[in-house]
């Protein structure tokens, strides 16, 4: 009988896993994608460096889980937060997230060297914009916005583009404008919904 060449891998719900994926988004969100090694990774969880590998067979892998994991945890943040009575206001907080932007642009620089990553990400951001311009649809007619001269996908891609623009520029240390912008975004949430609601 003739063994399988397949090589074992940890279980999903293994507390070392979790941990690993854990380490992993600390150093890209800390430090950018191009820190997480597989050494550096474990060292960061406080687990032997082959445990990586024990869960993950490359890093690829690796970086595909944590993308997935938050994708989902997003996916399931935005329904919440767009379901509300200021589904603007709760779109652009979440969008503006510091943590959840900074994994995001770094995500994105990933996936230019990464085919695989960029194929997921791609699939996941088409499934996250249909689902925002299928709320925000109705939301923007019911304020008596005409969706010919500001289409709810226009507004999404402005939001979305701002928030990671930002981030990226802030990375650099360079803010000159942002304070402005949004203001000027917040502004026109705030003549659409009223004043941001308390956290």
């Amino acid at each position: 009988m003739a063994r399988s060449t397949e090589r074992r891998i940890g279980a999903e719900g293994s507390e070392s896993r979790a941990a690993l994926l854990d380490a992993a988004q600390a150093l890209m969100v800390e430090e950018g994608y191009a820190s997480v090694s597989s050494r550096r990774v474990a060292a960061q969880a406080g687990l032997k460096p082959q445990l990586v590998h024990y869960y993950f067979r490359t890093m690829d892998d690796l970086f595909l889980a944590l993308f997935r994991g938050q994708a989902e945890i997003g996916l399931e943040r935005q329904a919440r937060a767009l379901a509300g009575d200021q589904p603007l206001w709760a779109y652009w907080a979440y969008a503006t997230e510091p943590a959840g932007t900074a994994l995001a642009v770094e995500f994105n620089a990933l996936a230019r060297h990464r085919p695989a990553i960029r194929a997921e990400i791609a699939e996941f951001a088409a499934r996250f914009r249909r689902e925002q311009v299928a709320v925000l649809d109705a939301v923007l007619l019911g304020y008596g916005l005409d969706p010919a001269e500001l289409p709810a996908l226009a507004v999404v891609v402005h939001l979305t583009a701002m928030s990671r623009f930002i981030s990226m520029e802030e990375g650099l240390g360079m803010d000159l404008g942002h304070a402005e912008a949004r203001a000027a975004v917040e502004r026109w949430i705030t003549s659409l919904e009223g004043p941001r609601p308390a956290r």
